[in-house]
């Protein structure tokens, strides 16, 4: 028989979370939660990790804090061994993790350059071929990447982030391409800019702020949780036949 009622709840999910103390990665793991998903929360510190675990837990769901350092592969690997070995499964990934040291492109060094693409790309894609194997073996799974308008539009200063979020955008693409026959469906999220601890210094300059105003026809700074309505959406089965898609949460800075 037909639904005529969209899920978009999450009950009996895994879902792995990294960077996900706060910013878009902690709303994004509340709201899964919130929606019935059991929660893995991949962060730098496992301490770091206590409040957000004991916040998901009063929310009667599961959670277990992994220590996870995108430049360090390692821990990655033994993070998401950690994960399936707590919960038997892992169905939802959200790469969350990034980084973007802002600089014009001729004042741009090595170090930032090798910083920002070991995180954005390396450990992105290495994060996810770690989940992608245990998906692949379990024939069903939802990869989300958390991406940026910057995948998009262009940003003065930041050259080498730009470059890697529309490299994670074709990344997006080519794995939905391949792993759809293993039953997963892969996806990205472009966000604006984001109310976060990272953009807020920024936001506070008054000039910035109405130059990034500027450009959104909506009229306003996103919150995480604009971004965690769509990673919710796309993890759930109201979603189940979208893949390689690059949903964008922008405001309408793409299009004006």
């Amino acid at each position: 028989m037909t639904e005529f009622t969209p899920k978009f709840d999450l009950n009996g999910k895994v879902v792995l979370v990294t960077g996900a103390t706060r910013g878009i990665g902690r709303a994004s793991a509340l709201a899964c939660a919130g929606s019935g998903a059991d929660m893995v929360v991949g962060v730098r510190s496992v301490a770091d990790g206590k409040a957000l675990v004991a916040e998901i837990e009063s929310m009667g769901r599961r959670a277990l804090a992994v220590h996870m350092d995108l430049t360090d592969l390692a821990t990655v690997r033994s993070a998401v061994a950690e994960a399936h070995a707590a919960f038997g499964r892992i169905d939802v990934l959200v790469n969350n993790v990034g980084l973007g040291p802002e600089n014009l492109a001729e004042n741009v060094t090595e170090a930032d350059f090798d910083l920002t693409v070991d995180v954005n790309l390396k450990g992105t894609f290495f994060t996810t071929q770690a989940v992608g194997r245990l998906m692949i073996a379990q024939k069903s799974g939802r990869i989300i990447n958390i991406s940026s308008q910057a995948g998009t539009v262009t940003l003065k200063g930041e050259a080498i982030y730009c470059m890697s979020k529309a490299a994670i955008n074709h990344l997006t693409r080519c794995l939905a391409g391949e792993w759809a026959g293993h039953g997963i469906a892969v996806n990205s999220v472009a966000p604006t800019f984001i109310w976060t601890d990272g953009t807020r210094p920024s936001l506070a300059d008054k000039d910035f702020h109405a130059h990034v105003l500027g450009h959104i026809p909506l009229g306003r700074i996103g919150d995480p949780i604009d971004v965690a309505g769509t990673v919710v959406f796309l993890a759930s089965p109201a979603a189940s036949l979208i893949t390689g898609a690059n949903i964008l949460v922008d405001g309408g800075w793409s299009v004006a």
